[in-house]
């Protein structure tokens, strides 16, 4: 895993995290994580049955991701792709996303994922990642304190060494689950748009403005899947 990437002196010094971050946020992140993760435990067991019948190899895949302030952890997800896929074609799609700064509509596709060309993907894997169930596992990344339920999509190593300086300022806090994003623009805005609306999220963030992206969340997923 590679080190911290060092973000400090991107990050806009006149911002502080609120107590909402420091001190609710994080409890609210754990009982929720907690409370979800033990209703969807039968789902849990249907998909890990489904994925071994499927497709050989783990139930679950690792991935590197980097967090609050450039910090790498280990992303947990319900494996969707063939054992050891290449990330060569997914790369190659973020290399044009945020260098040409472009949205996913342009080109396209229907998120920064690539599930609808992407030869790596089993058949179970489709079913998940159209509903977005494959992020299930996430709470586990909640409850270890590397994930929040809402906050801004955690990107992969080599997204980030594109980044521009400023973009690095969603790195300011964890990385969620869901996040405004989502639950507004999703694919139909370039990357630039992505990363402000992102920043605005940082500095805007209350207990109301949660609950309401946690509520919209499901309905954008019915909507994307429809």
């Amino acid at each position: 895993m590679q080190k911290a990437i060092n973000v400090e002196n991107v990050i806009d010094t006149e911002w502080k995290q609120s107590t909402y971050f420091t001190v609710l946020k994080p409890v609210l992140d754990y009982f929720i994580a907690a409370f979800l993760l033990l209703i969807t435990c039968p789902l849990f067991l249907l998909f890990c049955i489904s994925i071994k019948l499927h497709s050989p190899g783990p139930v679950f895949f690792y991935q590197e991701r980097i967090g609050k302030f450039g910090r790498p952890f280990r992303m947990i997800k319900f494996r969707s792709m063939r054992v050891n896929a290449d990330s060569k074609l997914h790369k190659e799609y973020m290399l044009r996303v945020i260098q040409n700064n472009i949205s996913p509509a342009e080109l396209g596709k229907k998120s920064l994922k690539l599930d609808d060309i992407d030869p790596r993907i089993t058949h179970v894997g489709k079913i998940l990642r159209s509903s977005g169930l494959d992020e299930l596992p996430q709470l586990i990344n909640v409850l270890r304190g590397e994930m929040s339920i809402v906050g801004p999509r955690p990107p992969i190593p080599y997204e980030v060494e594109l980044y521009e300086a400023w973009h690095k300022q969603r790195l300011a806090v964890l990385p969620g689950i869901t996040g405004l994003w989502q639950v507004t623009a999703h694919n139909l805005v370039p990357f630039d748009e992505m990363v402000r609306i992102d920043i605005k999220y940082i500095r805007k963030a209350n207990l109301w403005l949660d609950l309401k992206i946690m509520l919209l969340t499901p309905i954008e997923m019915l909507r994307k899947k429809g």
